[in-house]
């Protein structure tokens, strides 16, 4: 069985993260920084200690990238990268700020652009962090940094990433993005990306 490392899971397991990760040939670790939602690990992006060298085939980053500080994004994927098998890769999904900011262009910073489980999201709280979360005292749903598809791509890439592939799907707000740890042919990037992004 292939293990995959859930960073920044909160609540979710397997059965939230992909079609392929959701399956009986994938094992589950999953890493937080709040141990109130009793993760296998307790760790950041930044410093996955608990987390050996070259231990595990793929990792899921799911709307955690976004929380760092830039100067950080370098040392989480760093990181990404020292965990991973050779031949792994990573499967990230964030806001993605340019469809984002078109609502914040025609003005409706605060008005809802989709309903979520935790009630309506307007464009200021995909920019900044879900503000009825923080206001709760769930700092750790502050955001401090975001991407573009361009520039989402080009940042893996620049971290040591051999590869990088991703959509961005404007409809969702969101950002996916696939990238390797070992140099791929475009045919098995294209295979990860069907089998781990949503249709």
């Amino acid at each position: 069985m292939k293990t995959f490392l859930h960073v920044g899971s909160g609540m979710l397991t397997k059965a939230d993260t992909t079609k392929a990760f959701n399956s009986k040939s994938w094992g589950e670790i999953r890493l937080d920084i709040d141990g109130s939602v009793k993760p296998d690990l307790v760790g950041t992006m930044t410093d996955m200690s608990a987390v050996f060298d070259a231990s595990v085939d793929a990792i899921f980053s799911s709307h955690n990238i976004e929380h760092l500080y830039p100067h950080e994004i370098p040392l989480a994927l760093a990181e990404f990268l020292r965990v991973l098998k050779p031949g792994g890769f990573a499967i990230i999904t964030c806001p993605d700020l340019k469809s984002v900011c078109s609502l914040v262009a025609d003005d409706n910073l605060t008005e809802s652009a989709y309903d979520s489980p935790a009630g309506p999201i307007a464009p200021i709280d995909i920019l900044y962090g879900h503000r009825p979360s923080m206001a709760a005292g769930n700092l750790y749903m502050a955001h401090r940094s975001g991407f573009t598809k361009k520039t989402l791509l080009s940042t893996l890439i620049m971290a040591g990433f051999a590869n990088a592939g991703g959509i961005e799907r404007s409809d969702h707000f969101d950002l996916w993005a696939v990238s390797t740890k070992e140099t791929m042919g475009e045919d098995m990037l294209k295979t990860l990306a069907a089998d781990h992004f949503p249709m």
